[in-house]
């Protein structure tokens, strides 16, 4: 909303006005308490790698069946994708985040319970549904408040919570699940986490400015900017960029597959889908992976650990970089970075007896590129679309990635299966290393957005 001050000038927007402030304390809590629900959702995922690794040996369960424990959750993750940013474009972000939060922490509190692989496969598609829908609106929400000059930036750490969350798992996988009988249950049981964290989301976090504008709830627009501007400041000012800071053909565009946002779309779904092919395939089965190259499975989990370990300064380099090089470049290298990891990690697993330290410097490296990608794909997207279509654009292409995440470890075993007992891993990190090269090339492409105005 625009107008005019005693003077005649015209006067900033709300958006504008959000654009121009410092990091705040507001924005502190914001990125603290989406934080928090972010690593939650990653330890549901990381979880389940070593919830099948443990019931491969427990239930007795063949590679195939493992698979589809693996998958189901991403079939769940797809629809919940694409049905969470329709509803964060029609009930809000802060709603549906909260909604999420309570579905997926219930399944997964309801899946330590399961008596059978099928109702074990329910629960976990019905985690998904709930998994799927927050991560976008999450990401959303955020880069509707962070001032323009810092927004990518507080994306790729909100991202980066995903590694806290991961190495979360890898530690409840780790000291939990070997110690009990059935320890797999007693790790589910912290996925019920989440239910309690959805009360605090609903109500500690705000509502998007943008979107209570468009819903014409004006005064709790201007109320949520205010508690942001009157808030003491964290960090001090940074430098403005000099590229232009909005982008009208993005206003008149009606759908996400209209000109000018076409390309850009097309763009961003061959990203989606090649990363979460190559993520989900590789770290899904990881703990399996390494119990099947002759690991124990207390020292297969300890190295995922490891491994899991180089993702947080993976985010902190993407986090520099992002605001230097740009997102487009920087989501590039990080791609490229990933494609060496994956065949090196493959190459290095070789052999009867692989070496430890070439394992784990080979996944240390897949693991400090892919995560930092991952960073910069959440910074990108929101910046893409304008308000109206912005859940949307960002909602279908996490559900369109979510399908890879299907294939990929469903995949892991055919491929496997092709290499033979000699060449099945490094056919696997092979094929994941081109997908992610593939990905590079249409980061490329991407428009840059670096210094832009949401609008």
């Amino acid at each position: 909303m625009t107008g005019a001050d005693n003077g005649g000038a015209v006067a900033p927007t709300r958006a504008e006005r959000l654009d121009r402030l410092p990091y705040t304390r507001q924005h502190h809590r914001l990125l603290i308490g989406s934080g928090i629900g972010w690593a939650l959702d990653a330890m549901d995922v990381g979880l389940i790698s070593f919830v099948m690794a443990a019931l491969a040996v427990e239930w007795h369960l063949g590679a195939t069946t493992l698979s589809v424990i693996g998958s189901i959750g991403f079939v769940g993750m797809t629809i919940g994708a694409a049905l969470g940013g329709l509803l964060a474009d029609r009930a809000g972000r802060r709603q549906v985040f909260a909604l999420t939060l309570l579905i997926y922490g219930v399944a997964t509190g309801a899946a330590a319970l399961s008596w059978s692989v099928t109702a074990l496969v329910v629960f976990r598609f019905i985690v998904g549904l709930g998994l799927g829908a927050e991560l976008p609106v999450a990401s959303t929400l955020v880069s509707e408040y962070a001032p323009r000059r810092i927004r990518g930036r507080m994306v790729v750490f909100l991202e980066a919570f995903w590694a806290v969350g991961w190495i979360l798992a890898a530690l409840i996988g780790y000291f939990i699940i070997p110690a009990f009988a059935s320890g797999w249950r007693w790790a589910l049981t912290v996925g019920i986490l989440p239910t309690l964290y959805a009360v605090v989301v609903r109500l500690g976090l705000p509502e998007s400015v943008r979107f209570l504008e468009q819903r014409g709830r004006t005064a709790e627009a201007e109320q949520a900017v205010r508690r942001f501007e009157t808030s003491p400041p964290m960090l001090r000012r940074v430098r403005a960029p000099r590229e232009p800071v909005t982008d009208i053909d993005d206003i008149r565009a009606a759908s996400i597959w209209a000109r000018p946002l076409a390309g850009r779309t097309a763009a961003l779904w061959v990203v989606w889908f090649t990363i979460n092919l190559s993520y989900y395939g590789a770290f899904t089965w990881l703990p399996t992976l390494l119990l099947g190259r002759g690991f124990t499975l207390t020292r297969s989990f300890e190295y995922v650990l490891l491994i899991t370990l180089a993702q947080l300064p993976g985010y902190l380099a993407a986090a520099w970089l992002i605001e230097r090089w740009g997102r487009r470049l920087t989501l590039a290298v990080f791609l490229l970075g990933s494609a060496a990891g994956a065949v090196a990690f493959g190459l290095a697993s070789f052999g009867d007896r692989p070496a430890v330290g070439a394992v784990l410097g080979a996944g240390a490296v897949l693991s400090f590129f892919n995560l930092g990608a991952w960073g910069a794909l959440y910074a990108i997207g929101p910046e893409l679309y304008p308000t109206r279509l912005r859940g949307t654009g960002t909602g279908a292409a996490a559900a369109f990635g979510r399908i890879a995440s299907i294939l990929a470890p469903l995949s892991v075993p055919v491929f496997l299966r092709w290499g033979g007992a000699s060449y099945g891993f490094v056919l696997t990190f092979v094929v994941f290393g081109v997908a992610f090269l593939i990905g590079a090339v249409a980061a490329v492409t991407l428009p840059e957005q670096r210094g832009r105005v949401l609008v």
